[in-house]
This record gives C-alpha cells, sequence and structure tokens, in this order.
C-alpha cells in the first residue's frame, strides 16, 4: 500500500485543503452518527472530493512500478521540479507527541515480565525484530487477500498490496507501513495484548503445558508477540492502523519499561492512511545503528527475501548529469584576445544529483516453490552454489513437498567434498528453516538432522511452524519431530540413488568424504538400520582392494553358506594374510575385511543383513558346516595334548581346543564369544581413558586353537605322552603361544622375553651348522686330475702359476 513518505507527499499536495479536513475529521469524532447524517461517510473522514482525488492521482505516482529504467521521482519531476534532487521528511521523523485526548491502558501483566519472556526465552538476537515485524505485515496482507475474495469492497481504497520500510539514520527511526487488513480499535486492544491479556504467568503455563502435550502453543505466532519483539531495540512504538471496516484511523502508542499504553484516535490529515498499518519505532540509543538503510536491506535479504508480497525499502540513489561551470574573467578575456572570432566554449563538469526512492528488495522467487519438473539441474546447481557460498556442483540434489499431517517443501543437496570432520563438535549450519517464506534459523544441533547426517545441505519450508519459536522450543516440537522422520528418508533416498548410478565413481567419491558418517548412523540410529545397511561399503577377501555393498557380497554366498562373514585388522594386508581365513579360502567363502576402526562396531550394531547374521571369524565356535563326528574322535585322540598346554599356559586362555579353521598355521588364538576381538582389545588398549579393569577381564578370555594336522603340534602331542615335564618342550610351547598371539592380531605382553627366547632357539639350531661345513671342507681344493707340482714356494702361489687346463696340455 502507500508508505508513511507518500503521505507527507500527498499531505503536501493537499496544503490548501488540511484545515477543512481537519475540522471535518473533528465533526466526526464529535458526533458518532456521522456515517448515518447526510453527509457521504467518505467526505466526512477523507475531506473534499477534489482534495481526494488530487491527493489520490500523487499517490498512484508514488506506488506505480518504474517504467523503462526510469525512477519514480524523475517522472515526479514533471509535475514538481522541488520533488528531484531532496529527502522528503516522513511521518517517521515528526514527534508523536499530541495534546488529542488518548484511552489509557494498563498491563495485566508486568511489562518487566513480559520483555523477559520476549528477549530470553523466544529470541536469542535482537535482529529478529524486523523478521517479525516483516511477517507480520505479511500475514495481515495474506488476510486482505484471502477476504477480498469474497469481500471486494475492502480494496476499494487501492489495490496494491505490499511492505515498504522507511528509516532516519539520524534521528533513529525506522517506519514500517503495509497496505493490509489494518484493525479497528477493539482489534487493536486485542492484537497488540494477547500475552498480557492472560498475563504472563499465565502465558507461561500455557507454553509449558503445550510442550508437554507435543503441540505447539496458540499464543506463538500471534501478532501480540511478534510485535512485542520490537522493544528489543525500541524505548517507544507508535503503530497507526486503519481497517476498511473502520471510517476512522487509530494510534496506539506504547513505551518500554512502562505497565500501560495509550490508545488515541488520528486526527492529522498528514498522518492519515487509507488503509493498513504504520509501525513507528524509534530506537534505544545502542541499537540506532538498525537505521541505516544499508543494514535494513541486509537484513531483509537474509530473513525475509522469499516473502511473497513486494517489500521496498527507501534508498538514496543518484545519477550523472554535466552542468555548467563559471569562466575566470581573466582566462576568458584572455582567450578571447587571442581569437575574437571563434565562439567562447561553455565549460562543463560532471556531477552526480542524489535522490531517494523506493527499492525492491525481495525479487528473488523462491526456488523450492516451483514444480521440480520445471526446473533444470542449472538452477538447482546456481542455487545451492549462491545460497551455501560453495564453488562445486553438488553430488545429487532433493527436491520435494510432503503432504498430510505436516506439510513442508524442501530442497536437499549432498555436498561434493567435505568440509566437516565427523568428530568436529562445532554446529553446522547446513539446513536453512523457513516458515513461510521467512528464513528462521540455521542454528541446529540434531533437531532436523542427525549428526550422521549433518553434512546434508538444504532449505525446508513449512507452513506450520511458528514464526517466533527458540531452538530449545523446536526440540519438543511433535511437527518437528515429524519433519525430522522424513527429512532423513528423503535423505536416505537421495544417497541410495547414487549408489545406484551407472558411473560408480559417483558413489566412490561420495564414501571417500561421507562413509564414516554413515558408520556412525549404523551405531546411533537403531530405526533406520535397514535404509544405512545398503549403503555401507567394505572391502573382501574376493574383491581385489574394491570395495564392495553386502548386497554384493549376499549374491556371492555359497548356496550352503549360512552367514556373512568378517575379520577386523589394522591394515587391509594384515587381514588378508591372518590365519582365521586359511580354511575359508579353502572352502571358496568370501569374508568382508575391516580396516577401518568403525567398521567392526557397526557390523556388531547392525547384527544382521537380509536374515544372514554377520560372524567374526576370529571368534571361538566358528561353525563352517564340518563333520562333527570325525573332529569329536581327533579331540580325544588330543585330549591329553590339549590339557597339557592349558596347564602350561594357566589363565593366559579360557582353554585350549581343535581348530576347524586352519591349514597351513600350527595354531592361533581366537577370542571368546562375547569377547572382544583383537582388532577391538588394540583399540581399547590406545583409548587414554579406557577402562583397565574391563580389559583385562576380556583380555582373559581367550581360547588357544591347535592344528592337530601340522608337524609341530605332532610333535607336542609326542613330548606330551613321551616326556610332559622336558624343558624344551615347555619353552617351545611358550615361544608357540606368543607368537600365535602376534600372528592373530594380539600384542604380546613381554615383547623382550618372547625375543629372548626366540633368539635362544635360533642359536641352539644354528650353532655351529656352517662353521662345521667349512672345517671339514678346504678353501681352495686342488685337483684331483691335475699333476703335483714340487716346489719349495707356497701351494697358493703355485695353483696361481699352474692353471689344470695348462696341465692337461702339457699331458
Amino acid at each position: 500500500m502507500i508508505g508513511a513518505s507518500r503521505r507527507s507527499l500527498s499531505a503536501a499536495a493537499a496544503a490548501a485543503a488540511s484545515r477543512s479536513r481537519v475540522a471535518a475529521g473533528a465533526a466526526s469524532a464529535v458526533s458518532p452518527d456521522a456515517a448515518s447524517s447526510s453527509v457521504p461517510p467518505r467526505l466526512v473522514s477523507n475531506g473534499a472530493p477534489g482534495v481526494q482525488q488530487q491527493q489520490k492521482r500523487l499517490l498512484s505516482v508514488l506506488a506505480a512500478p518504474k517504467v523503462a529504467g526510469t525512477s519514480n521521482v524523475v517522472s515526479l519531476k514533471l509535475m514538481d521540479g522541488a520533488l528531484v534532487g531532496r529527502r522528503y521528511e516522513s511521518s517517521v521523523a515528526a514527534v508523536d507527541s499530541t495534546d488529542l485526548p488518548a484511552e489509557k491502558h494498563e498491563y495485566q501483566a508486568e511489562v518487566n515480565r513480559l520483555m523477559d519472556l520476549i528477549v530470553h526465552s523466544l529470541y536469542s538476537n535482537k535482529e529478529v525484530f524486523l523478521r517479525e515485524l516483516v511477517s507480520n505485515a505479511s500475514d495481515a496482507l495474506d488476510k486482505l487477500r484471502y477476504l477480498s475474495v469474497t469481500d471486494p469492497e475492502l480494496l476499494k481504497d487501492g489495490p496494491q498490496l505490499d511492505i515498504r520500510i522507511q528509516t532516519d539514520k539520524d534521528n533513529g527511526i525506522i517506519t514500517i507501513t503495509d497496505s493490509g487488513i489494518g484493525m479497528t480499535k477493539q482489534e487493536l486492544i486485542d492484537s497488540l495484548g494477547t500475552i498480557a491479556s492472560s498475563g504472563t504467568a499465565k502465558f507461561l503455563k500455557a507454553l509449558k503445558e503445550s510442550q508437554e502435550a507435543g503441540m505447539d502453543s496458540n499464543l506463538i505466532g500471534q501478532f501480540g508477540v511478534g510485535f512485542y519483539s520490537a522493544f528489543l531495540v525500541s524505548e517507544k512504538v507508535v503503530v497507526s492502523t486503519k481497517s476498511p471496516k473502520s471510517d476512522k484511523q487509530y494510534v496506539w502508542e506504547g513505551v518500554a519499561d512502562s505497565g500501560s499504553y495509550t490508545i488515541r484516535e488520528e486526527k492529522y490529515p498528514e498522518k492519515l492512511i487509507p488503509r493498513g498499518t504504520r509501525l513507528t519505532l524509534y530506537l534505544k540509543r545502542d541499537d540506532k545503528g538498525f537505521a541505516h538503510p544499508e543494514r535494513i536491506q541486509k537484513l531483509l535479504k537474509n530473513y525475509s527475501q522469499f516473502v511473497s508480497f513486494p517489500i521496498y525499502t527507501w534508498q538514496e540513489k543518484g545519477f550523472t548529469k554535466e552542468v555548467e561551470v563559471d569562466e575566470d574573467p581573466a582566462e576568458a578575456k584572455k582567450e578571447g584576445d587571442d581569437d575574437t572570432k571563434t565562439e567562447p566554449k561553455k565549460k562543463t563538469k560532471t556531477v552526480v544529483e542524489k535522490y531517494w526512492d523506493w527499492e525492491l528488495s525481495n525479487e528473488t522467487q523462491p526456488i523450492w516453490l516451483r514444480n521440480p519438473k520445471e526446473v533444470s539441474t542449472e538452477e538447482y546447481n546456481e542455487f545451492y552454489k549462491k545460497t551455501f557460498n560453495e564453488y562445486l556442483d553438488p553430488l545429487a540434489s532433493s527436491h520435494f513437498t510432503t503432504e498430510g499431517e505436516v506439510e513442508f517443501r524442501s530442497i536437499l543437496f549432498v555436498p561434493a567434498t567435505r568440509k566437516d570432520d565427523i568428530t568436529d563438535s562445532r554446529k553446522t549450519k547446513n539446513i536453512r528453516l523457513y516458515v513461510k517464506r521467512v528464513f528462521i534459523s540455521d542454528d541446529f544441533d540434531g533437531e532436523l538432522f542427525p549428526r550422521y547426517l549433518s553434512f546434508v545441505k538444504g532449505v525446508v519450508d513449512s507452513n506450520d511452524l511458528p514464526l517466533n519459536v527458540s531452538r530449545e522450543i523446536l526440540q519438543e516440537s511433535r511437527i518437528v519431530r515429524i519433519m525430522r522422520k522424513r527429512l532423513v528418508r528423503k535423505a536416505f533416498d537421495m544417497i541410495l540413488g547414487i549408489s545406484c548410478s551407472e558411473n560408480r565413481d559417483d558413489y566412490e567419491r561420495f564414501w571417500e568424504n561421507y562413509g564414516k558418517f554413515l558408520k556412525l548412523g549404523a551405531m546411533e540410529d537403531k530405526e533406520n538400520h535397514k535404509r544405512i545397511a545398503p549403503l555401507l561399503r567394505f572391502f573382501s577377501s574376493q574383491s581385489n582392494d574394491e570395495l564392495i555393498s553386502l548386497d554384493e557380497y549376499v549374491e556371492n554366498m555359497k548356496p550352503e553358506q549360512k552367514d556373512i562373514y568378517f575379520i577386523a585388522a589394522d591394515s587391509l594386508s594384515s587381514a588378508k594374510n591372518a590365519p582365521f581365513l586359511e580354511r575359508l579360502t579353502e572352502k571358496e567363502y568370501e569374508v568382508l575385511l575391516f580396516v577401518d576402526p568403525m567398521d567392526e562396531v557397526a557390523i556388531q550394531n547392525l547384527s544382521s543383513y537380509k536374515d544372514k547374521k554377520f560372524v567374526d571369524i576370529s571368534k571361538e565356535d566358528l561353525d563352517l558346516g564340518d563333520n562333527n563326528e570325525e573332529r569329536e574322535e581327533i579331540k580325544q585322540e588330543f585330549s591329553q595334548t590339549c590339557d597339557w598346554i592349558k596347564n602350561r599356559l594357566g589363565d593366559k586362555v579360557a582353554r585350549v581346543d581343535i581348530s576347524n579353521r586352519l591349514r597351513s598355521s600350527p595354531c592361533v588364538l581366537v577370542a571368546a564369544k562375547f569377547g572382544w576381538s583383537a582388532n577391538m582389545e588394540r583399540l581399547m588398549r590406545a583409548q587414554s581413558m579406557g577402562d583397565t579393569s574391563s580389559l583385562d577381564f576380556m583380555r582373559s578370555r581367550k581360547v588357544f586353537e591347535i592344528n592337530p594336522e601340522h608337524e609341530i603340534i605332532k610333535a607336542l602331542n609326542a613330548a606330551c605322552r613321551n616326556n610332559p615335564d622336558d624343558p624344551e618342550a615347555l619353552k617351545a610351547l611358550d615361544v608357540l603361544f606368543e607368537t600365535a598371539m602376534i600372528s592373530s592380531g594380539f600384542s604380546p605382553d613381554n615383547p623382550a622375553e618372547l625375543s629372548g627366547k626366540i633368539y635362544e632357539m635360533m642359536t641352539s639350531a644354528i650353532a655351529g651348522k656352517w662353521s662345521s661345513q667349512s672345517q671339514a671342507q678346504p678353501a681352495n681344493p686342488i685337483p684331483q686330475h691335475a699333476a703335483p707340482v714340487m716346489s719349495d714356494e707356497p701351494l697358493e702361489a703355485e695353483v696361481v702359476e699352474s692353471e689344470p687346463v695348462e696341465a692337461g696340455q702339457q699331458k
């Protein structure tokens, strides 16, 4: 509609009729029945018809859009040359003090408690006041547009629906004018007394009860709460409003730290508006920086650029032009003497002439409100780069609308590269929440997405959420919980689309950047295990150093294979050469190789996939479908040896058993079924804050498995039967056990002691072996077919001089 400045210009155009309009307005105030008198109501409230028509013509010029690049003010230059180049003082600079009678109303709740609630409970920073007031203006325009469908007379004072913001940085004043539905006197009292009418205590109680019931409070989002955010930065607020249902315009005035407010009827013609509401904020001394036009423009771009109604701001502009300058008389005379016949050239200079004009501040159309079929990939990429300050195109995007119990629109993106590490505790600003196209916040800590999906970026726009709630209230909102579930599902669908892409490199890039995030999701989010599991990737014993999915593993399983086998190690080489794989490799069973510290924990939380259990081949009771009767016979044959080994090792192992997983190795050390694996024990020992008591308990639950077909085990079996107390046999058994610890991925308790035993055994094995052979055979033997040479010189010299070939030739 029409802003405050336009009313000032209108008043200037209608200055001759101002006195008669004041008189008419006063008559209207004195006579309540003026509307029923012979004088038409519009003449009583708006003044003489001739003045009114002149006024509307001037206002229509101000409100009209720019044509062919010509500003409205330049157009006005044709009407009045004095209009160009001046900044017009509007009613924002006028003093609202008046001697007109005003009704005083007391707050039912103390203003101090009310302001404390607004500042500390609902708003986290002061700059949201503009967002709230613009949102209120947008709601008023929405209501007028809705009601005008059935009652077109509501738009009789002008069809324009817009919001205009004007600032006075010198005096610290902001004026926000909308051409919306406006308010009557009673509506003014009711709307601006929403919180005060129930009392602060009642409001807090209602707010708490709504949170406990999982519902949003109806008080949140009403005009009263949003309006009172103006007192975050203002020491006085003046609201002037005119409803099309009423012939009178009323003024509400409130001061911070006051227990009352006043309402009066507007009588000054220059302050009358045809329809809508005008808010005038008199800023506090420390908050006058908000009155700068650049600051207002920045806040509108951040919070309200997607409001469905046009928002105009009063901005200073300029244009260049050439103007004549006066010449120096002495210089002009000199030039005239040089050439009296030449006409003197006029000197000009370029100057910038400044003027003030309305500028549209929210011309960007929200891309998420468009039909996804009509938006190209380039438009999505451009929106993503501009919104999130990225330079690479996203890996994937998802544009969707959800309907039903909760309705919202959203566009989600998967960035091409990771900026934040999974261990980074800083909050991300990857999700921008809008309510009715008004930006609310991007400061979330798990309310809309779980931590493991914090890399997803996007915008969410909902009409069901209140505008001015804090993050604490969002945490308890039932609507937000429903939105979270749907957003998570859409995010998984988007990632699944990358994994199903024909270009395998796309998902490899994704996994390289965000694989750890999905593993964290397998640990933390049990509800979404079925969505996370197909997205996981691991190395395997048959994949040739390539990552495979669990679906690919299941497809490659042997018909008789019942479980999904895996082993965890500190490196891919260690996992591939672990002794646990020997029998499974022989049976051509594929084994997943976990080399990332998160792999084992993630799989343990999944427990199964497509009815196939995950089995750690480094733990006891591994079932490979062998003949149990044959194994029992072997156990009976080596039972004495197993007991002998257990007595020697003592508490280092839980028991000694015959292995069904070995082929070339003599023995292996496996973890208990419910104990830590060697890899997990290594990780727990690396934790500086690890629980050493539980570590000692889990370490004691190991099973020593022997291979009865290996020559070392056969020799020890013979030693057990013939000479169980032989020191050499016992020493060999100790070395065998500690060597098995190393090959199985465990760390020996005393590496130095183990090294000493190995050195001692090596010394016994090789002592004198090569030295005895060197003594038995001469270094340079004499060939048998060579004739002896009789000489007093040393043999060595004669051997060098007389070669065997030459001796043969002499024969």
